[in-house]
């Protein structure tokens, strides 16, 4: 099976990419081999989980000549038959911990790059946590959902539930500025040195209620989304812990976000593999106010799906046609990624996709994200909902303390919402 363009970007992109879903549920640590029986259940007949990159036509590691050369090309293989006793493990640490320990290693061993874990110690107010790891060129964070999702006992109405949004059609003005923005300069979070850079992983709560009051700002607008809402918490998160952007480098160079945006058609939405893209949106770090903030990320936001209709309609099908002829496409696209000014932080705001969902007896209580690793000057930012939980996980690559008072001002950007917002009716 060939790889998409998107497989091939993330296999590229010089970072360790490995991405990750925690489902928590309370009760007792169910026994290893029941939950490797649910695996090969639900995941056996998914070609997906059995695939490894076929190294013998090369790959990243063993230089770009086998990747990209037309006899050469690197393919997703399937090798033998689905073994869960290979994948599926009891955890030796703690939740917040397997996250630090996973973030920046690779998985390989030759063997389909996932890995489930039983995590006895799940804290986060549950027993025992179900943890799934990935190389994000294998899958994307829609598809861990979907995986983790079909795992559990969900009511059957609420495993339909998620919908992608439908993406309209592009037209040639659309395109033109979705290139510009691609192509504009951006910064990197302040380093006095690539080499003072720490991969740092900090996971924290964010309390129902504190949500639930934010979404009512701006009180004489619509109310916002929990993407907005953790797009503009990041801009104040930047502005609170390294100042306007103008002072970061002495230009006027905006900073950037990247936000995910899942692809998939609707009849296509438990599709597993990477039908997403990136679209990089503005930060108003510079704007004063939190609620001033707000106003100008959901402004950027709006955007937000008509330019994932022009990747989706009109820049990813040229880039597959295009990287038939030659290497230069991927190389092009890898280039921009590696750079850490294309965008400083990521921000995924996920729902769980099922209702009320348990694990054998064991009823779910949180979902924790792990945004993959990036180049030293960046974070990813993932906010994470279950029902009425709400989970931030901030992953750092910049000085050792920067992610978690990142994380700190990002729960305080959503309490001054809270309490500044109009009371409810």
């Amino acid at each position: 099976m060939r790889l998409s363009c998107a497989d091939e970007i993330l296999l590229l992109n010089g970072c360790p990419g490995v991405i990750g879903l925690a489902a928590v549920f309370s009760g007792e640590q169910p026994d290893v081999e029941r939950v490797r029986a649910r695996v090969a259940e639900r995941w056996a007949g998914l070609e997906r989980m059995s695939c490894v990159l076929d190294r013998a036509s090369g790959d990243a590691g063993a230089g770009r000549r086998g990747l990209f050369g037309r006899r050469g090309d690197v393919r997703w293989v399937v090798p033998g038959p689905f073994d869960p006793a290979a994948h599926v493990t009891v955890a030796r640490s703690k939740l917040d911990d397997l996250w630090a320990e996973s973030v920046d290693r690779p998985l390989d061993g030759g063997i389909p790059p996932w890995r489930l874990l039983v995590v006895p110690d799940a804290a986060r107010g549950g027993g025992f946590a179900l943890a799934l790891v990935a190389q994000h060129a294998l899958l994307d964070g829609r598809s861990l959902a979907t995986l983790m999702c079909s795992l559990t006992d969900t009511p059957p109405a609420a495993r339909g539930s998620a919908r992608s949004a439908p993406l309209a059609r592009a037209g040639l003005r659309a395109v033109a500025g979705e290139l510009r923005t691609m192509t504009t300069a951006g910064q990197a979070l302040p380093l006095h040195s690539p080499g003072e850079a720490r991969p740092s992983v900090v996971v924290c709560e964010l309390p129902a209620h504190t949500v639930r009051s934010a979404r009512r700002h701006p009180a004489d607008g619509r109310g916002a989304t929990l993407n907005e809402l953790l797009v503009g918490a990041v801009a104040g998160a930047l502005r609170a812990g390294y100042g306007p952007v103008r002072e970061w480098r002495q230009r006027e160079e905006p900073v950037y976000t990247a936000v995910p945006c899942d692809l998939r058609a609707r009849a296509d939405r438990r599709d597993l593999g990477n039908t997403l893209t990136a679209v990089r949106v503005p930060l108003p770090v510079d704007v004063e106010g939190p609620v001033a903030r707000l106003r100008a990320c959901q402004a950027a936001m709006a955007t937000v799906p008509e330019r994932a209709a022009v990747h989706a309609g009109v820049l990813f099908p040229a880039a597959e046609a295009a990287r038939r002829t030659g290497p230069w496409v991927i190389r092009l696209l890898t280039g921009r990624g590696r750079r850490s000014c294309f965008a400083a932080t990521t921000t995924t705001a996920m729902k769980w996709p099922g209702g009320a969902s348990t694990f054998e007896e064991g009823r779910l209580v949180r979902t924790v994200g792990l945004p993959p690793l990036r180049h030293p000057g960046t974070a990813g930012f993932a906010l994470a909902q279950a029902g009425d939980a709400f989970t931030l996980t901030v992953v750092g690559n910049v000085r050792p303390d920067d992610a978690r008072r990142l994380a700190d001002a990002v729960v305080t950007e959503f309490e001054t919402w809270a309490r500044t917002a109009a009371p409810s009716v």
